[in-house]
């Protein structure tokens, strides 16, 4: 978690903090070969040198990135499960618990497509 305290630090909202922090230690616990970095002043993480996701704030909601292609194979998922999206992020509301079922079926996604894959990005 060294990785991303001083991101952390500079989130005003404690709420807002907790909830990133509490996210980004369940990757960490639930996807240990992945690598903690904080790229483009967001919290991310990769594999293998290449890109799985990336979450950053807003006043609203935590935004989650895990490249277009995830977005447009879970796009049913992710209206199902009441969130907005854009082609590169999904928003998850603060007013909402986190959609961890969700979260796993994006990063199991983009750690299987992109295995064999050499780029940071698609």
């Amino acid at each position: 978690m060294n990785e991303f305290v001083e991101y952390l630090s500079k989130l005003d909202d404690p709420d807002h903090r907790e909830r990133v922090e509490e996210v980004l230690q369940w990757v960490m616990e639930t996807y240990p070969q992945l690598v903690p970095r904080v790229a483009w002043n967001q919290p991310m993480f990769t594999d293998h040198g290449t890109f799985i996701i990336a979450f950053s704030t807003a006043k609203k909601h935590m935004a989650v990135a895990p490249e277009t292609a995830a977005i447009d194979h879970f796009a049913q998922d992710i209206k199902a499960g009441g969130h907005s999206s854009t082609k590169q992020l999904i928003r998850m509301s603060w007013d909402r618990p986190v959609d961890y079922a969700l979260l796993e079926k994006l990063i199991a996604f983009n750690i299987e497509d992109k295995a064999d894959m050499t780029k940071f990005w698609r």
